[in-house]
């Protein structure tokens, strides 16, 4: 009896395998009927021997564009670089670009229903909450107060400790992962990891962390959703890898709720204990709410942290034109002592935007589209399409940012009065625009900026071989460097 229940479990099992498997040759064979350049070129991965990265490939076919859109018809995506285009989407006609039901597919797993994979009352109610907190000037405070501890207590001595050892390579990639993985989790869950203390412990939850943004943004590479949703049911290849990291980042959030429960939120400044003592009693609701902190706080901060300083080491006198413009406001060799001081480091804030003009740490961004559409350079959006807007490519437009926009110059960002100037948000969408620009946004400066102005002050970097004339990006929901970003520490010498 039991061979024969086991038998038919084996035979059900080869059925529905070889189902799937029919389902996705059939999908997969008309996706890729479409035989124009471009699609042939990405099923063939022919544009990788001319071009380091994927993002540089579709720069190169945004350029040639007239109207600065691609299509690519495998993938059902429009890709823009078009400024008009992204005011369209993020302000014009929002309500018709969703990050739509497709995009919560793909996430849904890793991200859940936090406020990046949701739209309508669940992404507004979040939005609310958060924005409320964050407009706090005690959570300003608090903040600066946790990454100036981290900075000092943390970061400091540990460059110190490498800089004595002049032959130890130091992966700035990594450092700058635990600087902001540790003050995300200080300042969002009042925990505290100890992620950047000297010994650089191994922390399994920031390796499954990554592995599980590099796997849920391989998902939408695909031709068709079928491949990962069949692998995802089998629980074979890299969904069998993304399941399990996924287990391990639940059990982690799991304990960060459990423990702010345990040691009580009434008393705390931390953004969890807020969201808590509203009526978010759902715990896988907060779960999700965790998991995006962490990957608006810890990510993106530290991709921005690492591409600025790739550049710095490339760009020494930059990094020297920093030192010098904080012994003027500052004093000679004085640290910062409040977020309030930052306001007049105009040419910090230049490199910084300057750095993501560069490398935005959001390389592209999609939405879907609701209803049939025009965009204002005349393409037409059929409903159900993927539209993404490019900052990546949009920081390398000749029309947008003159012909060296290819170069490092944060004077770019200076005034003839000396003092940095923004620029249209839909022309620079580093930190989205209109209805969804990032709340973090000031929060993300004062961390990126504070950081890399204490840094610079007692240490110079330098690029440990093998360096790239151009970064080499491995997939993930945020950029960041392949193989991290080896470098040697010098201390400078103070002078008084």
């Amino acid at each position: 009896m039991a061979s024969t229940t086991n038998f038919l479990i084996f035979f059900l099992f080869i059925i529905t395998f070889i189902f799937f498997l029919f389902l996705l040759c059939y999908f997969v064979r008309q996706k890729c009927l479409c035989k124009c350049e471009i699609c042939q070129c990405y099923m063939t991965s022919s544009w990788y021997p001319q071009f380091t990265n994927l993002c540089d490939w579709y720069t190169h076919l945004l350029q040639k564009s007239p109207t600065r859109t691609i299509h690519i018809h495998v993938l059902g995506n429009t890709i823009t670089a078009n400024p008009k285009n992204v005011e369209y989407m993020l302000k014009t006609r929002f309500d018709n670009f969703p990050k739509g039901k497709n995009f919560s597919t793909i996430l849904g797993d890793f991200l859940g229903r936090g406020i990046f994979n949701v739209d309508g009352d669940l992404w507004l109610f979040q939005r609310k909450m958060a924005s409320l907190e964050l407009r706090r000037n005690s959570i300003r405070s608090f903040a600066f107060e946790v990454m100036n501890t981290e900075i000092q207590n943390r970061l400091i001595p540990l460059l110190a400790c490498v800089a004595n050892n002049k032959d130890e390579i130091l992966d700035l990639q990594d450092v700058f992962r635990r600087f902001s993985f540790d003050s995300i989790c200080r300042f969002s869950f009042g925990l505290d990891p100890k992620c950047l203390e000297l010994s650089l412990p191994i922390s399994q939850f920031a390796i499954s962390f990554d592995l599980a943004s590099q796997l849920s943004a391989k998902r939408a590479m695909h031709v068709s959703s079928i491949v990962w949703k069949m692998k995802r049911f089998f629980n074979i290849g890299s969904e069998r890898k993304l399941r399990k990291s996924i287990k391990l980042i639940n059990i982690l959030a799991q304990e960060v709720i459990r423990q702010r429960r345990k040691l009580g939120f009434s008393n705390h400044k931390d953004l969890l204990s807020r969201f808590m003592q509203g009526d978010i009693v759902n715990e896988t609701y907060l779960r999700d709410i965790v998991i995006s902190f962490l990957l608006a706080g810890r990510d993106t901060v530290a991709s921005a942290s690492t591409s600025l300083f790739w550049l710095l080491a490339e760009n020494p006198r930059v990094a020297q034109r920093i030192r010098e413009e904080a012994n003027g406001v500052l004093g000679l060799n004085q640290q910062l002592t409040s977020c309030e001081q930052l306001r007049d480091l105009h040419y910090l804030q230049a490199c910084v935007y300057e750095s993501m003009r560069l490398y935005p740490p959001i390389q592209f961004d999609s939405k879907f589209c609701l209803e049939d559409d025009f965009l204002p350079d005349g393409t037409f959006v059929k409903k159900g399409t993927r539209v993404t807007y490019h900052p990546y490519a949009m920081g390398r437009m000749e029309e947008l940012w003159g012909v060296d926009c290819l170069e490092f110059k944060p004077q770019r960002w200076i005034n003839k009065d000396g003092v940095f100037s923004q620029e249209n948000p839909y022309k620079y969408p580093v930190f989205q625009a209109g209805v969804r620009v990032c709340l973090g946004k000031e929060m993300a400066l004062v961390e990126l900026k504070s950081m890399a102005l204490s840094f610079l002050q007692r240490f110079n970097v330098e690029l440990a071989p093998p360096s790239h004339h151009i970064p080499r990006f491995s997939p993930g929901l945020t950029a960041s460097f392949r193989g991290g970003l080896p470098v040697f520490v010098r201390e400078i010498k103070s002078t008084t």
